[in-house]
């Protein structure tokens, strides 16, 4: 424990208990069948369901839908944040990280209570509203530490030029902020595809995401076929992770 390399240890022993192995678990059981056998049935069977692939392309839908909303609202409430002639208060930044504090699922609980007592009907509006509501702080903070962080000279060189206040965010803020976008994109649309807790309490289960079938599938003890599933979630997360662009070099 003398060098530095030493002190890394509890934190390689962490993840190699906690994600390594879970990992290599989940795809160790989905190319197994019941009887311990290599198998690739598991995956076939998913490109076979038509209920799983409905299911899918459902989730994949109101992912997108729900980024779109994120970034709609999320874009607009970072740059003010931001921008310190809109924003002259640390207070202001303190008020979008105190619904983190509260349990996800008690919000979600309480969000369906109260469009119970409004007398609002659930379904896929008022999915995406709790959706919306969950997950908008992880678009707007990658968003606004970029914008933050932005070196503020790029801007005031493009209004010596000549640049309009429309022009410079277009060519130049726009730009330089894609990289926390894409980080908010990441944060918020592989949880919404997997997600089955807030789906469950905000259409009372009748509309089902992946996270879902997923569940439904561990209960039941279908562990491979589960497995199977969260493999699928994962190569899609890898995926999506490879595409993501390098962070501009701003030196």
């Amino acid at each position: 424990m003398n060098k530095r390399t030493g002190w890394a240890l509890p934190y390689f022993i962490f993840l190699v208990l906690f994600v390594v192995l879970p990992l290599l678990l989940i795809v160790v059981y989905a190319l197994q069948d019941g009887s311990g056998h290599f198998t690739l049935a598991n995956l076939g069977k998913f490109f076979t369901d038509r209920d799983s692939l409905s299911t899918f392309a459902l989730s994949i839908e109101v992912a997108i839908e729900n980024t779109v909303l994120c970034i709609l609202i999320g874009y607009p409430a970072a740059y003010i944040l931001a921008d310190k002639n809109l924003n002259r208060s640390a207070v202001t930044v303190v008020l979008f990280i105190l619904p983190m504090w509260i349990n996800a699922l008690m919000r979600t609980l309480a969000t369906a209570e109260l469009f119970t007592m409004a007398g609002v009907q659930l379904g896929k509006g008022t999915l995406l509203f709790g959706m919306c509501y969950d997950y908008l702080p992880f678009m707007i903070y990658p968003i606004y530490n970029q914008l933050n962080k932005m070196d503020k000279s790029y801007a005031e060189a493009a209004q010596d030029l000549g640049a309009t206040p429309r022009e410079v965010f277009r060519k130049v803020t726009l730009p330089l902020s894609m990289p926390g976008v894409w980080s908010g994109v990441m944060m918020v649309f592989m949880p919404t595809v997997s997600t089955f807790a807030i789906s469950e309490f905000l259409t009372n289960n009748k509309i089902k995401l992946f996270g879902t079938i997923i569940q439904e599938n561990i209960n039941n003890s279908m562990w491979n076929y589960g497995a199977a599933l969260s493999l699928v979630m994962l190569i899609i997360i890898a995926i999506t992770t490879m595409l993501q662009k390098e962070e501009p070099d701003e030196s």
